[in-house]
């Protein structure tokens, strides 16, 4: 009896140690296919979270971002296309009205009064066109306007402005040649009337009492007031490219500080966030390895019933 109790205790032990190696490496193998699953499903949202954020622009960003770099360079277009065209009109300005201006010598004024305004005699021989290939010769009348200069108390000729007096230095003014002679008289009567209107009354103009005292004119040709608008339009348009120009640019300096600012802002986010989620992650795997060692022991110490 003694020995056959102790043959079936020994086939229990031997089945026991047979069926718990068996049961013990089927769990161990359950566990590391449930681990491998769960690492390789989170592996394709890692890898899209990488993708995103090494991306870092969505479309629509994308999107804006075009238009606004076209905005803008459409925008510098147009600021230095306005400085240009200003620095050409300064130029051109500058050589047709502004250098005549600055070396005229018609710039002392004084008060003029008519003393006689009358129609010489002789007429001006003139030339006129009346097409590509027609030219014909023609007169018209020669005014003379005496007036007293007051600065001076001299008897002088009236001339209308500079060109007139280079001219033709004996009329007040030389009219549009034609070839009806009626029209040219009845224009030169029609401004004879309005001086022989104004005989008693003074009025500016402008001589030169060094060079020529008998000579006056009544208007020059570019005064104050077309200087200033020879200079105000250009210096508007360069002022008005000038500040395009450097609100383009200021504009792309704040935007580049703005994205500077967001970056490091998403970075300090994202380090501190990280450290938050690594450290319940970390107790997480840590709890898991405590469990599958107590239960592994657990397995091993646990006889097989």
């Amino acid at each position: 009896m003694a020995l056959l109790k102790e043959e079936m205790w020994m086939q229990s032990v031997q089945q026991r140690q047979s069926f718990s190696v068996p049961i013990q490496t089927t769990l161990q193998s359950s566990r590391r296919q449930r681990y491998t699953r769960e690492a390789f499903s989170s592996v394709p949202g890692r890898a899209k979270r990488k993708e995103s954020s090494s991306d870092g622009v969505k479309p629509s960003d994308k999107v804006k971002k075009q238009v606004s770099n076209a905005g803008e360079d459409r925008a510098m277009l147009l600021g230095f296309t306005m400085m240009g065209l200003s620095v050409l009109m300064f130029f051109l300005l500058g050589i047709t009205i502004l250098k005549p201006f600055m070396h005229s010598v018609w710039n002392e004024e004084s008060n003029c009064t008519v003393i006689q305004a009358d129609i010489m005699d002789d007429w001006v021989d003139c030339s006129f066109t009346c097409g590509v290939d027609c030219h014909g010769q023609s007169k018209y009348p020669c005014l003379q306007i005496l007036v007293n200069v007051s600065h001076s108390g001299e008897v002088a000729l009236l001339h209308y402005n500079e060109e007139a007096i280079q001219t033709n230095p004996k009329c007040f003014y030389v009219p549009t040649c034609q070839r009806d002679k009626i029209n040219l008289l009845d224009g030169v009567m029609d401004v004879k009337e309005y001086f022989d209107r104004k005989n008693d009354t003074p009025f500016a103009c402008f001589h030169q009492q060094d060079r020529k005292p008998e000579d006056v004119i009544l208007i020059k040709k570019y005064d104050r007031w077309v200087v200033f608008h020879c200079l105000f339009w250009p210096t508007l348009m360069l002022m008005g490219g000038a500040s395009i120009v450097g609100m383009v640019k200021l504009t792309q300096h704040l935007s580049l500080l703005c994205k500077v600012y967001c970056s490091s802002t998403k970075d300090d986010v994202g380090s501190v966030t990280s450290r938050a989620d690594s450290q319940p992650t970390k107790a997480r795997k840590e709890e898991k390895t405590l469990r599958w060692r107590l239960n592994s022991q657990n397995m091993n110490n646990a006889p097989f019933k």
